[in-house]
């Protein structure tokens, strides 16, 4: 297996990859607990083979059972969906969703239109501190305006992360609940055709909006060098639009062509005008008093797929599944050091599986320190829960 990665050989390396790496045993506990207090079998598996077929409303019961039909069907990919009232593969039409983990799902591909070095399936590590600003002002959000506590983070395997929140009360949130998280988070609005696509208001800004922008802040001068947002004529052209001022939009533009392509210099010249502007021109304070923040936002806050966290029935892949396109490994992260994640560094299946490959000391190291990270939430989880049953004298709370 020395050498690039056959995406044709995924087949020979997948038993041997379940049997011996997949962290079936947490696994099942993490899924036990985002069950309680329903079997583990009312959880539903869905499976995607080698030739493209699809298995929805799997079940396991135990940890032998997920071993068996690992080996049996050998998954090229594995997705987590909701806990029903029932075995799911038995009642599927007449059952109901009674839990599901709140979900987030941010993909690269969603940033294309202000990621200069890359496109489409392509990361690199410049933009993927878009996945780190992300990753910050959501889990920050999560743990200290919603109180959430049991949150899991996992890198797709190719272009993205994945957030599974297993407190008890964000498994069971109604739809509304989680549409009015989902909306909370969500920021940035508009289509292709629409310049700008934030709008904060006149008003001071909220506790949480000024909190992700001193994240962003922390980022941006990196961002704008490595992106260089404003380097070209079709960038800068695109970054006008979005001021909506006219008068003030023409002055920056005739200082900004005539100097040099450095996309923070320009930044910095902006900035200059926009304070100066506004000094000089009380009602236009009043018309865009946020304007800075609103495109610093445009740029770089975390673009949420929100129709993953709004719906109970939406499949999502799992922790330590396989990317057939890349070979990587879904690797569970911890929040606080995703800024450490180097892309080239994350394990792959074949390098797992080659004691030859020059890769393979570092991706064992890597995937263990990824087991931990998993064990170390699920643990969490587990003395959760325990503490809420003892609370509630063993009785689950109602759905």
């Amino acid at each position: 297996m020395v050498g690039q990665y056959d995406e044709n050989l995924l087949s020979d390396m997948l038993p041997i990859y379940y049997a011996k790496l997949f962290p079936q045993n947490v696994f099942c506990r993490w899924l036990s607990c985002g069950n309680y207090p329903q079997p583990l079998g009312n959880r539903e598996l869905s499976f995607t083979l080698s030739d493209d077929v699809y298995l929805r409303y799997l079940s396991i019961n135990n940890q032998k059972e997920l071993q068996t039909l690992f080996q049996k069907k050998c998954p090229y990919k594995l997705d987590i969906g909701a806990v029903y009232n029932t075995k799911p593969s038995i009642g599927r039409h007449d059952s109901i969703i009674l839990a599901r983990e709140l979900v987030f799902d941010i993909d690269l591909t969603d940033y294309d239109e202000v990621r200069t070095c890359c496109k489409e399936a392509k990361v690199c590590g410049k933009c993927w501190k878009f996945m780190v600003i992300a990753c910050e002002i959501i889990h920050t959000a999560l743990r200290d305006d919603f109180g959430f506590q049991n949150i899991l983070w996992v890198f797709s395997g190719r272009r993205g992360i994945h957030c599974w929140v297993s407190d008890h009360e964000a498994r069971t949130l109604d739809s509304p609940g989680r549409s009015a998280i989902a909306d909370y988070m969500c920021l940035i609005t508009g289509g292709e055709n629409q310049n700008k696509k934030v709008n904060l208001g006149n008003d001071n800004l909220h506790s949480s909006i000024r909190r992700a922008i001193n994240i962003i802040e922390k980022y941006f001068k990196e961002l704008l060098e490595d992106q260089e947002f404003l380097s070209t004529t079709e960038r800068l052209s695109t970054f006008l639009k979005i001021i909506p001022d006219e008068t003030l939009r023409h002055q920056i533009e005739k200082v900004l062509d005539k100097m040099p392509t450095s996309s923070l210099q320009r930044w910095e010249s902006f900035v200059d005008i926009y304070n100066n502007y506004c000094k000089e021109n009380v009602t236009a304070i009043r018309k865009m008093k946020h304007l800075i923040e609103e495109i610093m936002i445009q740029y770089c806050y975390p673009r949420l797929d929100i129709n993953v966290t709004k719906g109970f029935n939406h499949l999502l892949k799992s922790p330590f599944s396989i990317h057939p396109k890349t070979g990587k490994v879904s690797i569970v992260f911890k929040p606080e050091f995703a800024r450490d994640i180097k892309l080239d560094e994350v394990p792959t299946i074949y390098t797992l599986l080659d004691d030859a490959s020059p890769e393979n000391a570092q991706h064992q190291t890597n995937m263990r320190t990824a087991v931990k990270n998993f064990q170390e939430v699920v643990f969490s989880l587990e003395k959760t829960e325990a503490l809420r049953r003892k609370k509630y004298g063993g009785n689950s709370m109602e759905f």
